[in-house]
């Protein structure tokens, strides 16, 4: 991502991601669950797709209310990605249903 586009994130909204010894984490500002199994987590947030890896992953509380996430367990691996590139690629559900 190019500073330009970084400039064009709608900076209104706030979103928070909390890692706690990498054992616990605290995302704010969640849209949707897209995927999620023990190891990979696909969470849709309000600035783009967020990929959680690591082992033993759960997801301890889901807030559609506060539009909160929280993930425990072994946390290796944080990262966004663009929200069109994603979309594109088409969720797992609809893979096994074509």
């Amino acid at each position: 991502m190019t500073i330009d586009e970084r400039k064009t994130i709608n900076t209104a909204v706030i979103q928070n991601l909390i890692l706690e010894n990498r054992g616990k984490l605290s995302i704010s500002g969640v849209l949707d669950v897209l995927s999620f199994d023990d190891q990979v987590i696909m969470v849709e947030t309000e600035l783009g797709l967020l990929t959680i890896k690591g082992e033993n992953l759960r997801i301890t509380k889901l807030s559609i209310d506060t539009s909160e996430v929280i993930v425990e367990g072994n946390i290796s691996y944080l990262a966004y990605s663009n929200k069109e590139v994603e979309k594109n690629k088409g969720s797992i559900i609809s893979k096994i249903f074509k």
